[in-house]
Formats: structure tokens, sequence, C-alpha cells
């Protein structure tokens, strides 16, 4: 797994904050909010995670840790449920090399 510089993930969790806080500030403001929205996602990229705050969570713990430490609490959390849920049970899936014959 590649991980990004933590000088990049470390300014785009600033941004993130700083445009949240300013989202909580003013509700209303559609600006901050497509802003605050938009630094998610590129957190969520950066980080591998599906949710903004998942993304920051695990950009802060990123930065408090070594790469290397990073890497092996990411490997040894439990993979979604839901992930082999999709996939059905084994066996399901019957490959044919004489599909097109």
């Amino acid at each position: 797994m590649l991980l990004p510089a933590k000088a990049e993930v470390a300014r785009h969790l600033r941004r993130y904050r700083a445009w949240e806080r300013a989202m909580l500030a003013a509700p209303a403001d559609l600006t901050a909010r497509a802003t605050f929205e938009d630094h998610g996602y590129t957190l969520c990229v950066l980080m591998g995670k599906r949710c903004a705050r998942e993304a920051a969570d695990a950009a802060e713990r990123y930065l408090r840790i070594t790469p290397a430490a990073y890497l092996r609490e990411q490997d040894e959390r439990p993979r979604a449920a839901s992930i082999s849920a999709r996939r059905g049970p084994p066996g399901t899936r019957r490959w044919s090399f004489h599909a097109g014959r």
C-alpha cells in the first residue's frame, strides 16, 4: 500500500478542520459547506477511506505514528463483513475456459 507524504496529509487535514469550523459557524453558507465536502473527499482519497470522518481520524493516527506502524495497524483491522457478503459463498462462480465454444 502506498502512503501519502505526511506533509500533504497534515496540510489537507488542517484545511479540512478549518472548513469544518467555518461550516459549523455558518451552516447556511453553501460555499463553506461545498469546500468542506471537497476537502473531506480529498482526505478520503489520500487515506483510502469511504467516509470523511473516518479519513480525518485515519489522518490523525497516521500523523501520530510511523508509516510502518500505521500499515501494521491497517492490516490488523478486521475487514468489513459487507465485502464478503457481496461475493457470495465460495464456489458459486464457475469459470469455464470453453464458454465461447
